[in-house]
């Protein structure tokens, strides 16, 4: 294995008091988003909430999680999978890309089945850029439906 790779995770605002089973979890296993990690050693070092729309936390909690070596970070799946998906999620990703020079990954957890049902019942996930942001979450069916 080659250097520890550091990453952040942000969450939706709504699941502040999620305790981060699904997104721990996933990236124990490699996978969802973290599949993409799955021959490399990695190191959460920073785990917190935008603060609410339209993000307040977004440029503090980046700021601090870079300082700890973060050098991707992650927009949780939370931030997809929510009725209606954050409406700020391209604009997060653009920002921190830009401002820090980092990678930003969008997804966390695999997409659980019953929000992937759902979101293709609203239409939610149709458009070209939905496609792109939905993409590494993606994951068969069976575990899809162990994420439920």
């Amino acid at each position: 294995m080659g250097a520890k790779i550091k990453i952040g995770i942000i969450i939706c605002d709504r699941y502040r008091r999620c305790a981060g089973g699904k997104c721990f979890r996933s990236l124990r296993n490699r996978e969802g988003a973290f599949n993409r990690y799955k021959e490399m050693e990695i190191e959460a070092v920073g785990y917190t909430t935008c603060d609410g729309c339209p993000g307040g936390n977004i440029e503090y909690a980046v700021d601090e999680m870079t300082r700890n070596g973060a050098r991707v970070i992650h927009l949780a799946t939370g931030l997809i999978v929510g009725y209606p998906p954050c409406p700020y999620i391209t604009y997060f990703h653009d920002f921190i890309e830009k401002k820090y020079g980092i990678e930003v990954v969008y997804g966390t957890h695999p997409i659980p089945q019953k929000y992937l049902t759902m979101h293709e019942k609203l239409g939610t996930w149709n458009e070209p850029e939905w496609k792109e942001i939905i993409q590494p979450t993606l994951v068969d069916e069976e575990i899809r439906l162990s994420y439920d």
